[in-house]
């Protein structure tokens, strides 16, 4: 069995298709866990921005989190109306470009696109933030282990949607069960003691305040926390992945991950300010996430610590696989539109679209080279991208649902739509111009170069799409003006096995066959063979081409004192102009690459000769490649 196989398992056929469907089961582990996961590190960003005021700070992590919440339950309910509205995969993506027009819907893909690669990286660095919580000799080796991690996430995508959805389910029901029970559990001990429950673990101290409260840290303070809503629109941009009833499946996934994430949310605020949980640095010995601080003080850190924490480990690496599988789909719908390369359009072996995990991939994994595996490095450029997402999804929505038809008994139904898309509309624009407020100086402005940018590589390479349709775009009647066969010219370096099977192809082609063989191409120090081919050909080759009554092939010897097949092409080039309005076929014999180690050991010259003869020799020449598959050769 091929290593590829025991990687990512057998190819699958197009007939099996709806097997890698999923349900609600599947659905959330697969596509929810970037909103699950985001309840771990929301919170602690928006506790970091709070960190200078102190104490005072955790009076107010409460009111910030109510605001969240709020601007989470009108983006469920905007999406709700999405998913019925789009059941189709691309989300903000697809609404936008129908109903604001396509630069608005390049622009929501461009923010998603830059979303999911940013998910991945702050996912998988928030995850190994717990785990060096948690065993704080593992701190070294930070970036190692997100790197690591990310390997084997694109590897479990790699084998399709539905594998990676069950093999990520145990860690996802596992951080939804333990985590909520420690904080239930911590509610539960709150309420007993009237607010002043005494912590099992007592947490590090909350830094003296070295700056007052103002609307504006409050504000960077709301920008930061959004972060954990950046899930949300994931439903949408996937429902193509669930199994029929599409739309049903759709919705229960998306009820059951914002009920999840909003008791989350909600419980992690009331605990970090009666338990006086505070964010403490990252990069500093001894760091300890929220979470690890909140549960220790909880439970203490015995068996159930261990458990909790290492299911917040996995999912916080895991939440990456939802952009694992939406980024592949959007990127998918643009590739049709002509806006990205086509590769990213076709399916894989396993029937997900593997080049566009592989991308993903690589720009997570220069990321998180770049910022040292470090979340708080990369939280500032986050949340720029998805609520940028939202705001164009919501618009277009309120739009759709305006130039519905107004009359009869389903008036006032589309008047209600109108009016939750416009308030989502409105709710994320505003969130939207807090967060590029209060972020921009902190690194947002990264992501405010990159989006312009990214759009007009997309409009570049749509308008290179659109220039090779039309020059190949034929709306006449076949024409034929010549129908002499071609002349055939084959580059060959000595008479053996690959030059007789291009010659004996070659002379089933055409009568006017022409051998050329460029000598001190090897170099000044390679001992020379020109005349013993040329006996070859006159004692071996000729007599036998003349005894089946076809023309003798002509050797022509040429020099290339400058190593380079540029003499051949000229020599293509000449005969043309020798032969004008003559078809030309150029037959090259070439070893056929059996095994990964032939890449390496065999020369690339004959694909550098084709690449040049196809650019250089005009519309009357054609390549043809002759292979020869060598005997399992073991090096």
């Amino acid at each position: 069995m091929a290593l590829l196989d025991i990687l990512i398992g057998r190819r699958l056929a197009n007939r099996e298709s709806a097997q890698g469907k999923i349900t609600t089961i599947e659905g959330l582990p697969a596509i929810g866990l970037d909103g699950l996961a985001s309840s771990a590190y929301g919170p602690e960003a928006a506790l970091m921005i709070l960190l200078p005021v102190g104490a005072a700070g955790l009076n107010w992590i409460a009111p910030i989190m109510l605001a969240i919440l709020i601007v989470l339950a009108i983006l469920a309910v905007s999406y709700w109306q999405t998913i019925e509205a789009y059941p189709v995969n691309g989300g903000s993506y697809t609404v936008a470009s129908k109903n604001l027009g396509a630069n608005f819907g390049l622009l929501a893909a461009t923010g998603l696109m830059i979303d999911y690669v940013l998910n991945v990286a702050v996912g998988i660095s928030a995850g190994i933030g717990a785990l060096t919580s948690a065993i704080p000799a593992l701190q070294p080796y930070t970036l190692g282990l997100c790197l690591t991690v990310l390997a084997l996430i694109t590897i479990a995508n790699l084998r399709g949607t539905l594998e990676a959805g069950i093999i990520f389910a145990v860690p996802t029901y596992l951080f939804v069960a333990s985590l909520g029970g420690v904080i239930a559990f911590g509610l539960w001990q709150t309420f007993l003691t009237d607010g002043i429950p005494t912590p099992v673990v007592t947490p590090p101290a909350v830094p003296a305040a070295s700056e007052a409260v103002t609307l504006w840290l409050l504000l960077r303070a709301f920008a930061s926390g959004c972060t954990a809503m950046t899930g949300v629109e994931a439903v949408s941009n996937g429902v193509r992945a669930f199994r029929d009833p599409t739309v049903r499946y759709a919705h229960r996934t998306l009820v059951a991950i914002v009920i999840i994430l909003s008791m989350l949310l909600a419980g992690i605020a009331i605990l970090a300010h009666t338990y006086h949980v505070g964010a403490m640095d990252q990069t500093q010995a001894g760091y300890q996430s929220v979470l690890s601080q909140l549960t220790g003080a909880v439970i203490g850190r015995g068996t159930v610590y261990f458990v909790t924490i290492g299911s917040v480990l996995a999912v916080l690496c895991l939440s990456a696989n939802t952009s694992f599988v939406d980024f592949p789909r959007v990127c998918r719908l643009l590739a049709g539109d002509g806006y990205l390369p086509r590769d990213l359009a076709a399916p894989g072996r396993r029937l997900v679209n593997s080049v566009g995990i592989v991308w993903l991939a690589v720009g997570a994994g220069v990321l998180l080279t770049a910022f040292g595996g470090i979340t708080d490095r990369l939280i500032p450029l986050f949340a720029v991208g998805a609520f940028l997402a939202f705001t164009l999804s919501q618009s277009g929505m309120a739009v759709h649902w305006w130039r519905q038809p107004r009359e009869g008994g389903r008036r006032w139904l589309n008047h209600a739509r109108l009016a939750i898309n416009a308030t989502g509309a409105v709710a994320t624009g505003v969130s939207l111009a807090v967060i590029l407020a209060a972020k921009f100086t902190e690194g947002a402005w990264i992501t405010v170069l990159v989006i312009p940018s990214l759009l007009a590589l997309l409009k570049a390479i749509k308008r290179y799409y659109d220039q090779i349709d039309g020059q190949l775009v034929n709306d006449t009647p076949l024409k034929i003006t010549d129908e002499r066969p071609p002349i055939v010219i084959i580059p060959i370096r000595d008479w053996d096995r690959l030059a007789e099977r291009a010659l004996r192809y070659a002379l089933r082609l055409s009568s006017e066959v022409i051998a050329v063989h460029l000598t001190q191409l090897e170099g000044p120090d390679t001992e020379e063979h020109a005349g013993a081919l040329r006996r070859r050909w006159h004692d071996d080759v000729a007599p036998a081409v003349r005894a089946v009554g076809l023309r003798e092939p002509p050797l022509v010897q040429i020099s290339c004192p400058y190593r380079s097949t540029g003499p051949l092409l000229d020599f293509v080039v000449h005969t043309q102009k020798r032969h004008p309005g003559r078809a030309i076929a150029v037959v090259i014999p070439a070893l056929a690459d059996a095994h990964w180690w032939d890449y390496v050991l065999h020369t690339r010259r004959v694909r550098r000769l084709e690449s040049t003869l196809l650019r250089e020799g005009g519309p009357d020449l054609a390549v043809v490649i002759v292979p020869w598959t060598l005997e399992e050769p073991q090096p």
